[in-house]
């Protein structure tokens, strides 16, 4: 049991530590895209859609390696995937399949395009300088046109449906914990939580098909990242991912000063509570 125990943390660890690079290159790409879109947009220079592109290219190479990397180590345990320990609160509250869902992806465009339309417009009515009416070549969500448009939406609605179905899928799994064998053994058993060899297998199938499904999720996370800056140029993919990026370096930071701001009203309604008592 205690062999069982380490290795169990062990896994854990690595885990974490993956999670923990990932975090660390997403940090390192921030800045590599705000010089490669100040540059494009400075210099105006066709030519630098050329680097945009490769930087690009090397984000989803990101991503997938480390997709890859979690479709490893869920094998080994993945149910720590849908409640990770190293997330705060918020972010796990919000998760979904063990990570974020690709349709947020296509609420961050829409969020992006509104807003830099309100911001040059408002540039163009008060006329700030440094107003660029031609949006620097394709440099803002704004510029999406009516054909670019359609192809998001069409293939917005289809990853809906690609959500849904994995949805079905955790749900019946999650149903499945109250079936047999693992109903009729809690329930037959004398002391509650006796190990047995029934059930770990079962649970075993569990953690399985677990992993399975977090590996599918992650893939239509990639390719649904994949297919959206297809559709947009290298500038305004850029500008996509690098807001993607940030939102969500953010929401950990967000997250991790709510779970401390938490920690330590609670720590001071204690004191409270036993002022009162004495």
């Amino acid at each position: 049991m205690e062999n069982k125990g380490s290795s169990t943390k062990n896994i854990e660890q690595a885990q974490e530590s993956c999670y923990q690079g990932w975090m660390a290159i997403q940090s390192g790409r921030v800045p590599e895209l705000k010089q490669a879109l100040a540059h494009r947009r400075s210099q105006n220079d066709p030519n630098a859609d050329k680097t945009l592109r490769e930087l690009i290219g090397k984000i989803i190479g990101d991503f997938k390696n480390y997709a890859g990397k979690r479709a490893h180590l869920s094998n080994l345990c993945g149910s720590n995937y849908y409640a990770p320990s190293w997330n705060t609160h918020l972010e796990n509250a919000l998760i979904w399949m063990g990570g974020c869902r690709p349709s947020s992806f296509f609420r961050l465009i829409y969020a992006l395009c509104g807003s830099q339309t309100e911001i040059r417009v408002y540039q163009f009515l008060r006329n700030i300088d440094g107003y660029d009416p031609s949006g620097g070549g394709g440099a803002s969500l704004s510029d999406l046109t009516a054909e670019q448009l359609a192809k998001i939406n069409v293939l917005h609605v289809k990853i809906i449906d690609e959500e849904e179905k994995l949805t079905k899928k955790i749900s019946s799994l999650q149903e499945d914990a109250a079936d047999i064998p693992i109903a009729t053994v809690a329930y037959s058993e004398e002391h509650v939580g006796e190990p047995n060899a029934m059930v770990d297998k079962a649970l075993d199938k569990q953690e399985e098909a677990m992993a399975s499904l977090l590996a599918q999720a992650d893939h239509l996370r990639v390719d649904t990242l994949t297919k959206i800056v297809e559709i947009l140029t290298p500038t305004q993919g850029a500008d996509f991912l690098l807001a993607g990026k940030k939102l969500h370096l953010s929401m950990h930071e967000w997250g991790t000063v709510r779970d401390r701001r938490r920690r330590e009203c609670k720590i001071d309604a204690g004191d409270d509570t036993t002022g009162e008592k004495d």
